[in-house]
């Protein structure tokens, strides 16, 4: 099958998502344990809901949209908050590199759960490459060392970081299903309010302190990293793609995520990478790459 422009388009987005969101691990692994998970998504959603206010606000047309996108988007952001709670959650008691191993498995359980929602299918080639691509993934994240590889066991925190795989799983899949005529920046700024609704009722509930005082220096970084640009521009990206291709597809560049946290983190904080390193950076592309063009053409759409 070939890829037109607007198809093209969708691919743009989701790769420059995927860049964005691979900043944001290392900005999460920075931030977890300062203030309790539900504050600081409550902060990352409110702040970025204020941002985008004024753009939605104060144009008709986008006002009056968002009425009949609240609804839709309330749910939807029960499953992208409930995945950043869980990181965070996770994160207290495991590691990047243990979070960073089991989100390979996440195209394969977007695919899998795509199956009864839009009718779809994985052949026999796509498990192969989803296998393989796995592989050269977890080869960025054990950094090629066997050793690591063979000691890498799972903990509690694992196993809530698994079940939040679930959620962002769910959330791709919802995002397609619930992809209607609005305007992209109409449904982000209506998960924004939904995900700040959920965790301002659960802050009450629980009795959660804020403490967002405690949110200064590096760490106010680290979370405007996450506002400006895992929020705001990669909720939109998402948004845009999604109109353009199937949740399979999206999912499948998490496989390149490792690879950017790498250079990222070579190229911020002077981690040195191994040859053998790059090799795998360079394999977990192709694969990424591979992949996407046997999706294309057996129509997984």
């Amino acid at each position: 099958m070939k890829l037109n422009s607007t198809t093209f388009q969708g691919h743009f987005y989701i790769i420059l998502a995927t860049i964005l969101i691979g900043g944001s691990f290392i900005a999460v692994e920075n931030l977890a344990g300062l203030i309790d998970p539900f504050s600081l998504i409550l902060l990352r959603f409110l702040v970025s809901a204020i941002i985008l206010a004024p753009f939605v606000l104060f144009k008709k047309e986008y006002r009056n949209s968002i009425i009949h996108t609240l609804g839709r988007g309330t749910i939807l952001s029960s499953f992208y908050a409930g995945f950043f709670v869980l990181q965070l959650i996770a994160l207290e008691t495991t590691t990047a590199l243990n979070t960073g191993a089991l989100y390979t498995l996440t195209p394969l359980l977007t695919a899998l759960l795509s199956i009864p929602f839009f009718k779809d299918r994985i052949s026999p080639k796509q498990y192969a490459i989803f296998f393989l691509a796995a592989i050269s993934t977890c080869g960025v994240i054990f950094k090629g060392s066997l050793d690591l590889l063979l000691s890498f066991s799972l903990n509690s925190g694992d196993y809530i970081f698994f079940s939040s795989m679930f959620l962002m799983a769910f959330y791709s899949i919802f995002l397609k299903t619930f992809q209607k005529d609005e305007k992209p920046i109409v449904m982000v700024f209506s998960i924004l309010l939904g995900g700040s609704f959920w965790m301002a009722i659960i802050l009450l509930i629980f009795d959660i302190p804020l403490n967002w005082h405690l949110v200064r220096g590096e760490y106010a970084v680290n979370i405007a990293y996450l506002i400006i640009m895992t929020t705001l521009f990669t909720l939109y990206l998402y948004q845009k793609a999604t109109a353009i291709l199937n949740p399979k597809i999206i999912m499948s560049y998490t496989y390149i995520n490792p690879a950017i946290v790498a250079i990222l983190a070579s190229l911020l904080y002077g981690v040195k990478l191994d040859f053998i390193v790059w090799v795998f950076i360079v394999i977990s592309c192709l694969v990424t790459v591979i992949l996407q063009l046997v999706l294309h053409k057996e129509k997984s759409f």
